[in-house]
Order: structure tokens, then sequence, then C-alpha cells
């Protein structure tokens, strides 16, 4: 299992987290995992509470609109975010309309690669604050963003290792 990252850099007023991580099963079987947005509570840590409120099934395509509820440091917040690409099995794109980050715009990629997909992530985000935002981002934010995505990464590597899907959309 390779992985790359999480790794993240200034880019102009935001900041960029970019992941790569190799795993043992075919594009389509990935994106349909990914593709399920309620699979996002099994792989986002437990102390956010993170909860997808829109009923399932999702009709997923350009446009859709998906509402999650979560918990930042105890904090509760919504959070809702529009399918802006749709392109089963190689690519989507989620940004966020309304929730905790001033920006977040996600970038989902699946690539055949050595018998396997390579799994890459960009998420281009801004914290809340304005002007304090560098300060915001480099005491909690950029911390809390690389957790969430090494927590993901290890849980699809203890998942999908052995190349069969163990349970959920896929």
């Amino acid at each position: 299992m390779q992985t790359t990252g999480p790794t993240i850099t200034r880019d102009g007023k935001d900041w960029r987290l970019d992941m790569t991580q190799w795993l043992p099963l075919p594009p389509d079987a990935l994106f349909t995992f990914f593709g399920d947005a309620h699979n996002l509570e099994r792989i986002t840590p437990d102390l956010l509470g993170f909860k997808v409120l829109t009923p399932a099934p999702i009709d997923m395509h350009a446009g859709t609109l998906i509402d999650y509820k979560l918990r930042v440091r105890g904090i509760p917040l919504r959070w809702r975010t529009r399918i802006e690409a749709w392109d089963p099995p190689h690519r989507f794109i989620d940004n966020q309309l309304r929730g905790p980050y001033q920006r977040w715009h996600h970038t989902h990629t699946f690539d055949p690669q050595d018998g396997g997909t390579l799994c890459t992530d960009r998420v281009r985000y801004r914290p809340p604050g304005g002007p304090l935002a560098p300060l915001i981002n480099k005491l909690a934010v950029q911390r809390d963003v690389l957790a969430i995505f090494r927590h993901r990464a290890q849980w699809l590597t203890d998942h999908f290792s052995d190349g069969k899907h163990t349970g959920g959309s896929a």
C-alpha cells in the first residue's frame, strides 16, 4: 500500500491538501464507495460525530446537494456541499456551500495503476477568520485536517488492503 501525504501547502489565500493512496481495487469499486456520501461516516474520525443528514439513497450527479452535521472541538456545525462534477469512475468534485470553512473545494480522482487504483485527493480550503485565518490554520485547522485525512488513509488501508471490499456500497 503506498500513500503519499497528506501534505498541506499555502496557495494564495487558501491552503491546499494533497494526498495519494494506492488501493488494490479497480476504480469503479472505489468510485462507488466514495460516491456514496454515507460512507463518509465510516471514514471520518468518531470524535467529529459526523452524520449525513440527506436521506439515502442520494442520487449523485452534478448539482446534488448533501447536508451533514458534525462537531468541531465540541461545537456543533452544519455543512452543505454541492457536487460540482460527477464523472464515474474517474473523478468527482464537492464544494462547500455552507460549513466550517470560508472555502472547501475537494477533487477526488481515481486512476488505474498497477492492478489497483491510485486515489488522489486535492482539497483547497480557507479557514474562517479573514486576516486571522493564517493563525487559525496554524493553531488548529491544519492539524485537524491532516488528522482527518491520516485517519481516512488508515481506515482505507485496514478495510481494502486485501483487495476485497468489506461492507458498504461497493
